[in-house]
């Protein structure tokens, strides 16, 4: 029996190759949300810890203490404001990806399933073929025997 030769086979390794890739892309921006949604934090909790230790202080090492903060928190404020607003692009991005991912994977699958149903075919046609060889040979040789 020759080997099965599937038409489709180069679109059906296309489309894997395009899910693999749309996969590492996925990861890539799941990795910088990650990363970015830990910078924020690190910096909520750096301004958390200053607050903290300015209450702790006594009144006129605070008030010193807090115009130095009010200072620098406006620049601090526009920096965790800039990351929020990066996190929300990246969340967008991770879930269009995701979409992407899922569409890529769908499309895959219907592939394989199109060149399954094609390898039963092909079986049963060469099975078939296989069987009808056979009733040939065995026609000829009983005619063969009985001449």
């Amino acid at each position: 029996m020759k080997k099965f030769e599937w038409r489709l086979q180069r679109v059906l390794e296309i489309r894997i190759m395009q899910e693999q890739k749309a996969r590492v892309e996925l990861f890539a921006l799941t990795e910088k949300l990650a990363a970015t949604r830990g910078e924020l934090l690190i910096q909520k909790k750096i301004l958390e810890n200053i607050i903290k230790n300015i209450a702790g202080k006594s009144a006129r090492e605070r008030l010193a203490e807090q115009e130095l903060f009010l200072k620098n928190s406006v620049s601090s404020n526009e920096r965790i404001k800039k990351l929020v607003k990066n996190i929300k692009e990246l969340e967008l991005q991770q879930k269009q990806k995701l979409d992407e991912v899922v569409k890529l994977r769908q499309a895959k699958e219907g592939m394989e399933k199109l060149q399954a149903q094609a390898k039963e075919v092909y079986i049963k046609e060469q099975e078939k073929f296989e069987q009808k060889e056979i009733d040939e040979e065995s026609n000829i040789l009983f005619v063969r025997n009985h001449n």
